[in-house]
């Protein structure tokens, strides 16, 4: 099983980090070990002072394959959750700036905490999905589907052109405006719609 995420996804946040537009997703990789399951808290790490949330759309893939085009894709998942891509940012920066890889700021022990997952069937329109976070009550982060560069066929369809998909992967789908800090004692709590699918502490 493997994370397969999605960056730069929406327009908003692109710009609050300041940077480029890219043509085609951006796309990178955390190991199964990156996952926090049953909310499950999050250790801070020592090789970071600043941890940002990012709340995202997760997507369980249900069959095998590869080089599918977007009109198949729905075929290829039935349930979606939320999750957080815990990015260290401070080691990222550094990384971007010398030209290297990213996977130490983004692919750590505990860097992905999921939720369970709902049948898609549920929701009337998967573009136009309501999410966000709260961090002790207060509203952080708020998304919809419908201000995403790629929808979910167009990112399960390159992704496949790459790396070929198996049951259970995730895919994270990229992360709305609002990204920030989180620190040791703060709760997170993240909603699909009006339902809170996801809450665990910083510890």
């Amino acid at each position: 099983m493997k994370i397969l995420c999605i960056g730069r996804n929406y327009a908003e946040h692109i710009a609050e980090l300041n940077n480029e537009r890219p043509s085609e997703p951006v796309l990178f990789i955390k190991p199964d070990t990156a996952i926090l399951r049953d909310n499950e808290p999050f250790y801070y790490p020592e090789f970071s002072q600043d941890i940002h949330h990012e709340v995202e759309i997760v997507l369980k893939i249900n069959k095998m394959g590869k080089n599918i085009e977007p009109k198949f894709a729905h075929k290829y998942y039935e349930e979606i959750g939320i999750g957080i891509d815990f990015t260290a940012r401070d080691l990222q920066s550094k990384l971007k700036e010398k030209g290297l890889p990213w996977e130490k700021a983004k692919a750590f022990n505990g860097s992905a905490p999921i939720s369970g997952f709902i049948p898609k069937g549920e929701f009337n329109d998967l573009n136009n999905l309501n999410f966000h976070l709260e961090i002790n009550g207060e509203l952080r982060q708020k998304g919809n589907t419908s201000m995403m560069l790629w929808n979910f066929d167009e990112i399960i369809a390159e992704i496949s052109k790459y790396f070929t998909l198996k049951t259970g992967d995730l895919i994270f789908t990229g992360t709305p405006a609002g990204v920030g800090s989180v620190k040791i004692g703060d709760t997170l709590s993240a909603y699909l719609e009006d339902e809170k699918l996801l809450e665990f502490e910083i510890k």
